[in-house]
């Protein structure tokens, strides 16, 4: 007879759809190797030799485990910036660390754009969890699943796997690095026709799109007025992610479609909407109109103070915020990076203490990173809303001040109370490292503190700067190897744009 039994489990990280382990390498990980067994539920009314028909069905599954040592679970969920800033500080000796996310490796989302056009390889900057737990002799667990329910009571997890089966699993401390998506500000159509930028997966469409709509507008037959359109490039969003793709498809435009299809190259066109009087704002002023004076010398069209109402099929309509004038712009492609929001799970979560939890935008937290209104749950990144903006260089120190704070109660022997612990200590202060953003046209612009003030360049020395900043960060030597390799490839033989 089968028996279905709860056992909690430690530490865990959460953020995916999909469930796989991927390590233990540790004698002491191998004991902890959870097995699966079909609930009571599914079970009660078929014979032991009909279970493997029922394998493809909908499946409800627990996870078993045992708890050597007495150590605590503590289970992270996401593999962004935050959680994996955390995993590689962590002394895991001193927790049972499950980590949970629906992709299996870290994604360098500062070099995400430059993979839309070919300048770097998708590969290139995907950092697998497995060489971070292998390289820094982690005893972790990795499932690949979304986690997609919360029992902050029962200090349980719903997880749904890929093949749509279900597992529960339950901790101690909980981290909640989940990130953030898109956010489309209700704008009608832009969830059915606009392209985004957050995901690999969405830098792939946009390298997959761009190469089909050059690919029509080339035929014989294809009027001036249509071609014209399909090779209008619109991009919605003047923050980093739209300036940066906005130079990278200038770059794409000047460097190799004017070599591969002189006749075309001439027809295509840069529209950059943003809604502030200014891109960039969170930037000094005089990089500020440094970028914009930059961008509109490589051709790019500006339009600062315009929201967009709706996105057809062809047309957008946007909207001057000065005057309420409304026009309609045919397009080829829209890519939209305007905002973000938090996922899914951070609203299931707020959904548990909906008294406390008021803000539509995600988790509020407080200055020790703990999800106000629960226990023994903390939040970092992207799904939180705190005084610091949502930044990776911000999600990185916090998983790093996170990490040290669990290692300090571990040493402490304080681990039975980790929520106060931590409170009592020392809050978490954001310290800024400077601001970068690559504009086109081998150009960037830098922000670094320095004292009491700040130090600003703009040009091809920030250009070299940002690209040493970039290899600097990069996860392995591996990765910097990789996205240096293509950086030479691109200038020696240009970009690749092909895709299946």
């Amino acid at each position: 007879m089968l028996v279905s039994r709860k056992v909690p489990v430690n530490l865990a990280l959460v953020a995916g759809n999909r469930m796989r382990m991927i390590a233990p390498a540790t004698k002491g990980a191998r004991s902890l190797m959870h097995t699966f067994v079909l609930s009571s539920r599914n079970t009660h009314t078929a014979p032991a030799h009909k279970l493997l028909k029922l394998q493809n069905h909908r499946r409800s599954y627990t996870t078993r485990t045992t708890k050597p040592d007495g150590k605590k679970t503590l289970v992270l969920l996401g593999t962004g910036w935050g959680s994996t800033t955390m995993l590689k500080t962590l002394d895991t000796s001193n927790f049972n660390v499950i980590v949970v996310s629906p992709r299996n490796y870290f994604l360098f989302t500062p070099l995400l754009p430059s993979c839309t056009v070919g300048t770097t390889e998708n590969r290139s900057i995907m950092e697998p969890i497995r060489h971070i737990v292998g390289r820094n002799n982690k005893d972790v667990r990795f499932y690949e699943a979304q986690c997609t329910d919360i029992d902050p009571k029962a200090k349980q997890l719903t997880l749904q796997t890929p093949s749509d089966t279900v597992a529960h699993i339950s901790y101690d401390y909980l981290v909640v690095g989940v990130g953030g998506t898109y956010n489309t500000f209700g704008t009608p159509g832009v969830q059915e026709h606009a392209l985004f930028l957050k995901e690999m997966q969405d830098a792939s469409k946009i390298r997959r799109r761009l190469k089909d709509t050059i690919e029509r507008a080339g035929f014989e037959d294809t009027t001036l007025e249509e071609r014209k359109r399909l090779l209008h490039m619109v991009v919605v969003g003047g923050g980093p992610t739209g300036v940066e793709f906005a130079g990278e498809l200038h770059d794409l435009i000047t460097e190799d479609l004017s070599k591969w299809v002189p006749g075309l190259a001439k027809h295509v066109r840069i529209t950059l909407v943003e809604a502030l009087p200014h891109v960039l704002p969170s930037f000094d002023p005089k990089l500020v109109k440094y970028t914009e004076h930059t961008l509109r010398k490589n051709g790019i069209q500006l339009m600062t103070g315009t929201t967009v109402k709706r996105v057809g099929r062809t047309t957008l309509v946007v909207r001057d915020t000065k005057d309420g004038r409304e026009s309609e712009i045919p397009y080829g492609n829209i890519v939209w990076a305007a905002g973000i929001q938090a996922r899914e799970f951070a609203h299931t979560l707020r959904a548990k203490v909906p008294h406390v939890q008021t803000n539509a935008r995600g988790l509020i937290i407080d200055d020790h990173l703990r999800v106000k209104g629960t226990g023994d749950i903390w939040a970092l990144g992207d799904c939180t809303v705190s005084k610091n903006a949502p930044l990776a260089q911000v999600a990185s120190q916090q998983g790093k001040w996170l990490a040290r704070a669990f290692n300090a109660m571990a040493k402490e022997r304080q681990a039975g109370d980790a929520y106060n612990s931590i409170a009592a200590k020392a809050p978490f202060v954001y310290a800024s490292k400077g601001s970068l953003a690559y504009i086109g046209g081998e150009r960037a612009i830098a922000e670094i503190p320095a004292f009491s003030t700040s130090i600003t360049a703009g040009g091809p020395l920030a250009s070299l700067f940002w690209k040493s900043y970039c290899l600097w960060e990069l996860f392995s030597v591996r990765s910097s190897l990789s996205v240096a390799t293509d950086w030479a490839k691109r200038a020696v033989f240009g970009r690749h744009i092909s895709v299946d």
